[in-house]
């Protein structure tokens, strides 16, 4: 048995020895192997000291991003780009919409939606190359939105709603890029 215990303890050593070797060699003396491999892109650094920076967290916060408790945009740099966050702001947008007949995108996502999140840099695209273009981020399940995404058949997200002077042009459901991109060129240029 105690032969076997360090036969074992040995061939665990020389897995540990030849994997390190592996790891230290193939990622940081041979930055060839693998042009698109960033070591600092791998593991981010970290802070000297972390509880000192009340924003050093965020970078955790990728599957649990936190949602704005404010009526401002969504990003700073483009000021079109509203979110929603109850049904009287959204039946009061829209009705805006409509009234002043204003180009508008109403935009329901989801913070857990992987569709969402890869189209969401086309939507912010959209906010600046088109300033007098307004996009309205929904997401579906902020509490009392439930009978508007109801009447409007809201069944997946991403959905995109288009409208073009204060009425529903078309609409987009999915993160068909292309697809959004030209309709979006083809409505608002």
């Amino acid at each position: 048995m105690a032969r076997a215990l360090l036969f074992r303890t040995s061939s665990i050593r020389s897995v540990i020895r030849h994997t390190k070797s592996f790891s230290s060699s193939a990622f940081s003396s041979n930055p060839s192997l693998h042009p698109c491999i960033n070591k600092t892109s791998i593991v981010p650094p970290l802070p000297s000291k972390p509880f000192s920076n009340p924003t050093s967290h965020q970078s955790f916060n990728f599957f649990f991003p936190s949602r704005s408790h404010s009526s401002s945009p969504v990003n700073p740099g483009s000021s079109n780009i509203v979110l929603i966050k109850s049904e009287e702001e959204f039946n009061s947008s829209l009705k805006r919409v409509k009234d002043d007949k204003l180009p508008a995108i109403f935009y329901f996502t989801a913070v857990w939606c992987g569709p969402c999140r890869f189209v969401s840099p086309v939507v912010e695209e959209f906010g600046k190359k088109y300033p007098h273009l307004t996009i309205y981020k929904i997401d579906i399940d902020q509490e009392g939105l439930e009978d508007t995404l109801s009447e409007l058949n809201i069944t997946s997200v991403p959905t995109f709603h288009l409208f073009c002077n204060g009425a529903k042009a078309t609409e987009v459901i999915g993160a068909d890029v292309a697809r959004l991109k030209a309709t979006v060129e083809k409505l608002y240029e």
